[in-house]
């Protein structure tokens, strides 16, 4: 188990800078997840953090010690990639125990703490077999097991379950966290899956291009989002928004009337300017259908899953809002309601990045 600490780290590829001066304190035992779209930066990050690629500048700093000058090898942490990364004409046996036999560990302790990873893992029937004779999620096993047997201070996962179904994917995440409370050990996790994210992370890290845009708990990044980027990120399915404008302002509320509805009152910090153009945000769970409610919907598309029902429809603005109804929905495509969304309403000014062009 190990405290990790990042300070002000920079990452440059040529004349390109992707990573723009990271601080990250990471606790003993804590399960930490970097989560962001491709290209924010995530993995390179992860790598730099196990010595795979060097930081242009700043620390990197392991149980108070800086480890910049020293290679992956001797940094004692364990990586399991994407791709599994296992040896093909070694058993899982082998792979399990390669590491090390390299290290010159004494037979016994080896012979030890492969039995345990398999034991924790439940594969001890299948570690006579080859890669090419398992599942991928027994792949995905043997390679998590392979970090075990090295014991290290600090496990980093890269985008682990990622070529796994999506029933296999959940159970992973499930045998994930208990592991980590099994052993205790400070883990690091790379996702582009705001889900994994959510269930396993005692902190997320939200990255969006190569910076830190939000650090705190799952439920703090759901409650309380910094930006509209990291309301619009978490949250499945994603938060709403609709453009308002400014029409009052008094001590920390702000009065934005939305097109084709009504006018909210919202409680702000933000600095605002009156007939400012703002983003409303509300999330679809947040939202209920029928009665006096001050949004009012055309229904587009309805979603049927068995114990929820997504509502896909359109304000007469022509913005999209999607409800999430509790059960079967009886609603069909054209029929015009209104919706409610109580107090559960987020403000944010509108993101500078939406108002540039895309980078080619």
């Amino acid at each position: 188990m190990a405290s990790l600490k990042l300070n002000n780290v920079v990452k440059d590829f040529g004349s390109t800078r992707v990573i723009h001066g990271v601080d990250l304190d990471v606790a003993h035992g804590e399960f930490v997840v970097f989560v962001g779209p491709s290209g924010c930066g995530k993995s390179t990050l992860l790598r730099i953090i196990a010595g795979l690629e060097d930081a242009t500048s700043g620390d990197i700093l392991i149980d108070g010690e800086r480890v910049n000058a020293r290679n992956a090898a001797e940094r004692g942490l364990a990586m399991v990639f994407q791709s599994y990364a296992l040896y093909p004409h070694m058993s899982v046996s082998q792979n399990l125990s390669f590491g090390l036999e390299n290290a010159r560990m004494p037979r016994a302790e080896i012979e030890a703490r492969v039995k345990r990873a398999a034991g924790m893992l439940q594969i001890e029937h299948l570690l006579a077999r080859k890669p090419r004779q398992l599942s991928g999620g027994q792949r995905q096993r043997v390679a998590i097991g392979r970090a075990i047997t090295r014991e290290p201070k600090i496990f980093l996962f890269d985008e682990p379950l990622s070529n796994l179904d999506a029933e296999l994917r959940v159970q992973m995440r499930l045998e994930l966290s208990k592991l980590h409370a099994e052993i205790g050990n400070t883990m690091i996790y790379v996702t582009h899956d705001q889900v994994e994210a959510m269930t396993m992370a005692d902190k997320i890290v939200v990255l969006r291009a190569g910076k830190v845009e939000q650090v705190g708990t799952p439920l703090e990044l759901y409650n309380e989002p910094a930006s509209k980027f990291v309301a619009g990120f978490i949250g499945s399915p994603r938060m709403n928004f609709v453009s308002g404008r400014v029409e009052g302002l008094s001590a920390g509320e702000a009065a934005v009337a939305i097109a084709g509805a009504a006018t909210v009152r919202l409680r702000t910090a933000l600095a605002l300017q009156h007939g400012e153009t703002v983003s409303v945000g509300v999330r679809p769970e947040h939202l209920r259908l029928g009665g006096e409610g001050d949004w009012p919907i055309e229904v587009d598309v309805v979603e049927q899953l068995g114990g929820v029902s997504y509502v896909h429809g359109h304000l007469p603005s022509g913005e999209p809002l999607v409800v999430a109804e509790p059960g079967q929905s009886p609603l069909k495509p054209g029929q015009s309601l209104r919706a409610a969304a109580g107090d559960a309403l987020h403000l944010f000014k509108i993101d500078e990045a939406e108002t540039r062009p895309a980078p080619h």
